[in-house]
């Protein structure tokens, strides 16, 4: 390339070493050039010679290549910068989805040793030099292998949430074993609850009376420490705490020693129920003593899954498997008409709820009639937790159920359940019940596989009045994508599902709305080593 300027700085003159380009030449036709004209002249060619020196370059390599100049320069510069240069790549492309396409349908050889990593992918191909239909074979070999691996691992991961979610944590039962011996040696543990005095309260339908039926005395502190809390008349709140046999001494400790007056605390166990007989309660002794149920509540948790199943079904069915769905406390709640004959109305809560609003508006709200006030879960922003139809719970398969129910119809959730006790009292919503978790265990378990709420979704069917979703939130305890405002507004949270609060596996962006009601400087809590989170 030569650069020309001529005497007198008149004309400029660019050429290429072989005469093939004249690119430019620029001829001033005053006499003198200004220096301005000059500046310009230079800083253009300053963005000029670059671009020069490429199509220079490309012409010197055009003999080599026999293709044009812009071909060329188009095929450097990228596919379609041009308009030509990206048929070869799109021809290569579709070459390899036919490649594919092929191997898809071919069955991987038995015995194919897979490399453990995609660098060792890439290393067998580049020392090995295998054709593309092998690589496609080797590829499709490794991703399926992996696949595999993935889903094994997921299953595993919700097995281990299971033992972990059933399993009583060590804390926890250190806490009970303590508040017992407390009961046995502390006359102040043993107080009567509520004192004498106040057992007129329990049965005035003035108050506010709320029930919770659990053996976990940490969950039960909690539901009931945030009820009182949060009512803006805890002077006019009853609460029932009802508990089994072995953890009454316990459950009674704990509330005797820890007071939350104004409220009114009882607590109560299922023994202390003169109504709570076997005769009464028929359909217990044959859960207990039925031998499907004891395979399917205490038997081999993996038998019958494969590494196909879908992680989150399998969930569904290892929850569907805890004990607790056999304990008289999980089926207590069917029975409340005859536990509290003098009330009219009570609020039945779960041991894993939170309350974070007053709830005395609920007791103004005028059923119809109807006996279960409750939230449906089958319509709302979260289509995992709040897309629960009869066809969820209920195997359609069978002809008893498909005869008698709509797949389409929308549930209802436990947890959180104002019941109209004297409308409850004039139904036969106990004896359906019944029929139907007998009818469960004839066919052997055919009918449905998950826990009280199937048989209650029958026996109070016409009889739910829907609530606000507001009033309680459901998913704590499985969805881990729980929107954290939503949760700030809700009345009640509720973590259904295996991953509770006070759980190791709990969530733990999610834990604080529960942990904030713990007393981790009671005595009892610090020296189980039940320590607050980071």
């Amino acid at each position: 390339m030569q650069i020309r300027f001529s005497p007198g700085m008149r004309s400029i003159t660019i050429s290429s070493t072989n005469g093939f380009l004249d690119l430019m030449k620029l001829k001033d036709a005053a006499r003198h050039i200004s220096y301005r004209t000059l500046f310009h002249t230079v800083l253009a060619l300053a963005f000029l010679l670059p671009f020069v020196f490429i199509l220079t370059a490309v012409v010197t390599l055009e003999s080599v290549n026999k293709c044009s100049s812009f071909d060329c320069l188009g095929r450097r510069l990228g596919p379609g910068f041009l308009g030509r240069g990206g048929d070869d790549s799109m021809k290569l492309v579709k070459d390899l989805y036919k490649i594919l396409d092929q191997v898809n349908s071919e069955e991987i050889p038995v015995g194919l040793k897979l490399p453990e990593s995609f660098s060792e992918f890439l290393s067998d191909m580049k020392n090995n030099q295998y054709d593309a239909d092998t690589f496609a074979v080797r590829l499709k070999a490794m991703m399926e292998h992996m696949d595999r691996e993935v889903k094994r691992s997921r299953l595993a991961e919700q097995l281990h949430k299971h033992f972990a979610a059933t399993a009583v944590p060590k804390g926890i039962h250190c806490l009970s074993l303590r508040l017992t011996d407390e009961y046995s040696s502390n006359a102040q543990a043993r107080k009567q609850l509520p004192p004498p005095e106040l057992l007129p309260l329990l049965s005035d339908n003035s108050y506010h009376h709320f029930v919770v039926a659990t053996d976990n005395i940490l969950a039960a502190s909690v539901v009931v420490t945030s009820v009182v809390r949060s009512s803006l008349q805890p002077e006019r709140v009853v609460f029932h705490v009802i508990t089994d046999k072995k953890t009454y001494p316990g459950m009674h400790s704990w509330f005797a020693l820890n007071s939350l007056s104004p409220a009114v605390i009882e607590v109560k166990g299922v023994h202390q129920f003169d109504w709570l007989t076997r005769e009464n309660v028929p359909v217990l002794e044959a859960i207990e003593s039925h031998h499907g149920v004891r395979n399917h509540y205490h038997g081999d948790y993996i038998l019958g899954t494969n590494v196909g199943d879908n992680p989150r079904a399998f969930a569904s069915k290892l929850q569907a498997r805890s004990p607790k769905y056999i304990s008289l406390l999980n089926h207590l709640r069917i029975y409340l008409p005859e536990l509290f004959p003098s009330l009219n109305k009570v609020l039945f809560l779960d041991d894993d709820v939170v309350v974070q609003r007053d709830l005395s508006l609920l007791w103004e709200i005028d059923f119809s009639g109807k006996v279960n006030g409750a939230v449906e879960t089958c319509k709302g922003e979260d289509t995992w937790v709040m897309a629960k139809r009869f066809r969820t719970y209920f195997n359609f398969s069978h002809p008893l159920i498909a005869n008698k129910l709509d797949p389409d119809e929308c549930a209802w959730a436990f947890g959180m359940n104002m019941f109209d006790l004297n409308a409850w009292r004039k139904t036969n919503i106990r004896e359906t019940y019944h029929y139907w978790v007998k009818e469960n265990l004839k066919s052997n378990l055919k009918l449905w596989k998950l826990g009280t709420l199937p048989p209650a979704l029958i026996a109070f069917r016409g009889y739910v009045y829907p609530i606000d979703p507001s009033w309680h939130m459901l998913g704590l305890g499985y969805q881990e994508l729980t929107d954290l405002d939503t949760v700030r507004k809700a009345a009640v949270i509720h973590y259904n599902g295996q991953c509770k609060p006070w759980l190791e596996i709990g969530y733990k962006h999610l834990q604080p709305f529960w942990t904030k009601h713990v007393n981790y400087s009671n005595n009892f809590v610090s020296n189980c080593h039940i320590l607050e989170p980071q």
